[in-house]
């Protein structure tokens, strides 16, 4: 099933719980999602997460418990991506892709074919910087100047952004909502990034279907050649689990 920003937009405004913002500080903080669960096999630091940051339209979590959302960081490509956009056109799944500015700048050809097939671009940042560790107007630099770019050289105007290598704070929360931008984590990542020490496609999948659950936001990366071959039969297990993919 096809997931348009649009849809996207209103199913990430729902799960935005409404806060009052206080002063934000600039102290780092690394998310993961942890280990633990709830009864709904969601990870509690996700859960807690969407309480807490909600106010600054920051979400780990969608409330739309049937539908599990894929997301792709791009930092660089590895060869995966377009057997990746195969999988995804044969199945019918709208995917996320985060482009950092030099995956942008270096990757045209799939970048117009992600937007060609009906999949929604995100902010990764230009230079993939850690925000907390950045000015306040460094750190608006970091996310506008690759929106500009997305916007003059692709017609194409984001409006999701990720926290490169999930290092935030308040104040850079503060920032990206300032920039017109929605924040979105994860609910569910595993070690899959490291392209000379890849999972076994067989552990892969079973943790990638294992762990589905509602509402579920999926990061993987594109540099991952087990992600490109298992990514058909975990869509496939997700949709006989009862989710929307």
């Amino acid at each position: 099933m096809k997931l348009t920003p649009i849809a996207i937009a209103a199913m990430t405004a729902a799960a935005m719980p409404v806060h009052t913002v206080c002063a934000a500080d600039n102290t780092a903080i690394g998310y993961g999602q942890g280990m633990a669960c709830d009864s709904l096999n969601r990870p509690l630091d996700a859960v807690s997460f969407n309480e807490r940051y909600g106010g600054y339209d920051a979400c780990a979590l969608s409330k739309d418990e049937k539908r599990i959302i894929i997301t792709f960081d791009q930092g660089y490509e590895n060869g995966y991506t377009a057997k990746i956009l195969d999988t995804l056109k044969e199945k019918g799944v709208s995917a996320i892709f985060f482009l950092t500015g030099d995956y942008a700048k270096k990757e045209e050809a799939l970048v117009k074919r992600m937007i060609a097939e009906g999949h929604t671009l995100g902010n990764h940042g230009m230079t993939h910087a850690s925000l907390p560790s950045l000015s306040h107007e460094k750190a608006v630099e970091e996310i506008m100047s690759l929106h500009e770019y997305v916007l003059n050289n692709y017609g194409y105007e984001m409006q999701y952004f990720r926290f490169p290598c999930g290092e935030y704070s308040e104040a850079a929360l503060e920032a990206v909502q300032e920039c017109g931008y929605k924040t979105l984590f994860w609910s569910f990542a595993y070690v899959d990034w490291k392209t000379d020490s890849q999972p076994d496609p067989a552990e892969g999948f079973k943790k990638l279907t294992e762990s589905a659950h509602p509402g579920e936001i999926l990061l993987l990366h594109s540099v991952s050649a087990t992600n490109a071959g298992i990514l058909g039969d975990v869509i496939d297990n997700l949709r006989q689990q009862g989710f929307k993919v």
